[in-house]
């Protein structure tokens, strides 16, 4: 009877773990990336889950490929949108000087935002393209 809740935390553990090793949690910042070059660190991962634990591996390789994790960076610079969250108000203007501070931070290049224009209501093909959900 004691081999029981033995085997329980056993299997838990092991599903916790492999759910886990997946690019998604490693790099966040990849996520919304459509395609690009496979990561092999990420690949060689979600494959030992799959070569030890069937489900939790197919799990692993399926959210990394719709997030975009599982691709590599490509030349093009992206920033995590939880950083640019710090750059709109509670009113959900954006602060032009702050999304400049930012993304002069994050990238290291300086973009003319002077005469920047913000999009009141964006096309939900628009938001599509960004990999981005429309928000109420």
């Amino acid at each position: 009877m004691r081999m029981k809740p033995l085997a329980c935390v056993l299997l838990t553990a092991a599903l916790t773990s492999q759910l886990a090793a997946c690019g998604t949690v490693f790099y966040p910042e990849r996520r919304g990336q459509i395609s690009g070059e496979i990561d092999p660190g990420v690949a060689i991962l979600n494959g030992i889950g799959l070569l030890f634990y069937l489900v939790p591996g197919v799990i692993a390789f399926a959210v990394d490929f719709a997030t975009g994790a599982i691709y590599l960076p490509d030349a093009r610079y992206s920033i995590a949108p939880a950083q640019l969250d710090k750059a709109v108000g509670a009113d959900g203007q954006i602060d032009r000087m702050k999304l400049k501070a930012i993304i002069e931070q994050e990238t290291g290049v300086e973009l003319p935002l002077e005469h920047a224009q913000q999009m009141d209501r964006p096309d939900a093909n628009q938001l599509a393209a960004l990999g981005l959900q429309p928000r109420a």
